[in-house]
């Protein structure tokens, strides 16, 4: 007999399908400001602690360093971050958010914010809290067990 795992068993597939959901409505509220979701990535980990070098950000966002060097060449373009050399390290080359990039976290959160209570709608807070909490150790278990 064949091995069954039926996709609306698994909680990835669930996951996987979900998040492309919220992120084509994230999409749809950030493009009018000039932000792809491609650059939403890079722009929240950003707000949070700017100035990391390519690579830091590339683990941070979770992606290979090709795709962080395209989303970035864009952000220079859109004039939402700036490249600076590392003066120790010339090779290491520093993120940061210019003005433009700053301002438009007060303008795009509120629809990652909306987008979240839009998923989230008509589930308890408790509910919500445990659910965190299990994709965290989710998260944990996969990254523990390697690549």
């Amino acid at each position: 007999m064949a091995f069954e795992f039926p996709s609306d068993a698994s909680v990835l597939h669930l996951l996987r399908t979900t998040h492309r959901s919220a992120a084509r409505l994230l999409q749809a509220r950030i493009d009018p400001h000039g932000v792809t979701l491609g650059m939403w990535y890079f722009l929240r980990v950003l707000w949070e602690e700017d100035g990391l070098t390519q690579r830091e950000l590339s683990q941070r966002v979770g992606t290979v360093e090709p795709t962080t060097v395209t989303a970035i060449n864009a952000m220079v373009a859109r004039g939402l971050v700036r490249r600076e050399a590392n003066p120790a390290d010339r090779r290491k080359r520093h993120i940061h958010l210019t003005e433009e990039g700053r301002w438009l976290r007060a303008t795009l959160l509120p629809h990652a914010a909306e987008v979240n209570r839009i998923a989230s709608r008509g589930i308890p807070d408790a509910d919500m809290a445990r659910l965190r909490t299990a994709l965290a150790a989710m998260r944990r278990n996969v990254d523990q067990a390697g690549p």
